[in-house]
């Protein structure tokens, strides 16, 4: 099983940032059917397109169930599930994409067109999983829709609701974390050793056979 716990980033410096590049690390370790857990508020649309893409090319059967919500961003990456499962409290939110700009009235139009097409892509995904037309889609994603497990199914985003059984196989000790510490702590540390030119410490400390040398020549002098 992989987790989705946190903000979905195109770069993970800490341990509650989901990046492509670890999460295609993770799916790639294993083969076979797998499960995706998802709890994020959301993030960077691209990011979430490319694992959306990661999941839908895998080969097994892909489960995704959500635990907490699936916002945003999330919400897309949920739609790659080839079973999409949501836990009996958890929440489902879907949005019109959006973005800072700068600069004179031709910037702002472009960033319009851009925000336009990248909606366009998303309710790609939404009309795949849910067989709604586009503009069901388009009115729910301007309202900014917030669904509960029910409602998810009801408009197709999920196919079910999770049972107490399959709620408590989370705590299975089988479970990988898709974003372990030791591995955001070794990223972290290398990518700001590099950025200030920090070199590693040069070990200097004797050997233990160099210190029991130097014992036995000061029970020698008495």
């Amino acid at each position: 099983m992989l987790y989705l716990n946190g903000t979905i980033a195109d770069e993970s410096w800490f341990d509650d940032e989901i990046s492509p590049e670890i999460f295609r690390e993770e799916l790639n370790a294993g083969t076979g059917d797998i499960t995706v857990w998802i709890n994020s508020p959301g993030g960077d649309c691209i990011a979430a397109a490319q694992i959306y893409n990661m999941l839908i090319e895998y080969k097994g059967h892909v489960t995704v169930k959500v635990d907490g919500i699936a916002a945003s961003a999330a919400s897309v990456i949920a739609m790659a599930g080839t079973t999409v499962l949501m836990s009996p409290v958890s929440m489902m939110m879907i949005h019109n994409p959006a973005t800072v700009a700068f600069g004179d009235t031709a910037a702002m139009q472009q960033a319009i067109a851009m925000l336009d097409e990248v909606k366009e892509s998303i309710m790609n995904a939404y009309e795949i999983k849910t067989g709604l037309s586009r503009a069901k889609i388009s009115h729910l994603m301007d309202a900014e829709t917030w669904m509960d497990a029910n409602s998810a199914v009801e408009l197709g985003f999920a196919d079910g609701i999770l049972s107490r059984a399959e709620v408590e196989d989370m705590d299975a000790p089988t479970v990988k974390n898709v974003y372990s510490e030791a591995k955001v702590t070794d990223s972290l540390r290398d990518k700001l050793a590099a950025h200030c030119k920090i070199e590693k410490p040069v070990d200097n400390r004797p050997s233990v056979s160099e210190l029991m040398g130097r014992l036995e020549s000061i029970k020698s002098n008495f």
